[in-house]
């Protein structure tokens, strides 16, 4: 519970399942993060915003290995350990999830088989088509989406609604421990936005952290979060309770840019 005053109460015996320390990395030679911290147990639910050109998207990119960024300074422990040289395929598989803010399209590749085998991967076991395609019915009945999405193609010719939705049926059957939804809110209208937000609301559990990457807090409308994160220019500016997202629809990000070159 986030208290008043700017303390946040967590369990003495509280084991934090990503800690992110003075985080810097950079892009083609650019600086991007300037000196991330950041601690998330299992349990919580942290929504980090901030306006467009931030560094948001590459916190999340950085968390998850891609390879067009370097970390120059700083480290990231997953479950106590450093993973901060891990590649992407590696932290997958140690069951961290990145919900894209433009899911890809893979023509030819079905959503089942997709599944399968990011699901044998993470797990080590072979699932047969049939044992998956279970799996992934009971995760559509679950976030109430229609069963004849799985065999369609991976993301060809899905609306927004429905790759935003796509991307919560792929947390519900590969169960992370650590999921990193990067504006999953971006392009949705009120309903799929409701839906999708509702899905991953359903998702969220004490063995499971979550950071919800968002430039606005509709959002969060849906999912309440215990942290809230101001992210400006690289780093993390302010933290907060859950009314900290409402000052920002109130009154922008003006006021934490000045806070930002202020502590620069």
């Amino acid at each position: 519970m986030y208290r008043p005053g700017g303390s946040y109460s967590r369990p003495m015996t509280a084991t934090p399942l990503l800690e992110i320390e003075n985080l810097h990395a950079s892009a083609d030679g650019v600086a991007i993060l300037e000196g991330v911290d950041l601690t998330i147990v299992a349990g919580e639910i942290h929504a980090l915003m901030g306006p467009n050109g931030s560094g948001k998207s590459t916190l999340a990119n950085v968390l998850m290995g891609h390879p067009a960024y370097e970390v120059t300074e700083g480290s990231i422990r997953y479950k106590g350990e450093d993973i901060t040289d891990w590649t992407a395929d590696e932290r997958g598989r140690a069951g961290i999830f990145l919900g894209f803010q433009y899911p890809e399209e893979i023509p030819g590749v079905s959503v089942v088989n997709f599944l399968r085998t990011a699901l044998s991967n993470r797990t080590g076991t072979d699932y047969t088509v049939l044992e998956l395609r279970l799996k992934i019915m009971d995760a559509m009945k679950e976030l109430g989406m229609d069963p004849s999405f799985a065999d369609r193609y991976l993301n060809e010719g899905f609306s927004g609604g429905e790759r935003k939705r796509n991307e919560i049926l792929q947390m519900a059957v590969l169960e992370p421990d650590l999921a990193v939804l990067d504006e999953t809110d971006s392009g949705l209208d009120i309903d799929a936005l409701k839906t999708v937000a509702e899905g991953a609301k359903k998702l969220a559990g004490p063995e499971r952290g979550f950071l919800i990457i968002t430039h606005y807090q509709r959002m969060l409308d849906y999912i309440t979060p215990d942290v809230v994160h101001v992210f400006v220019d690289g780093r993390i500016v302010e933290t907060g309770g859950p009314d900290l997202a409402d000052r920002i629809e109130r009154t922008g990000y003006e006021g934490f840019r000045t806070t930002a070159n202020t502590t620069t």
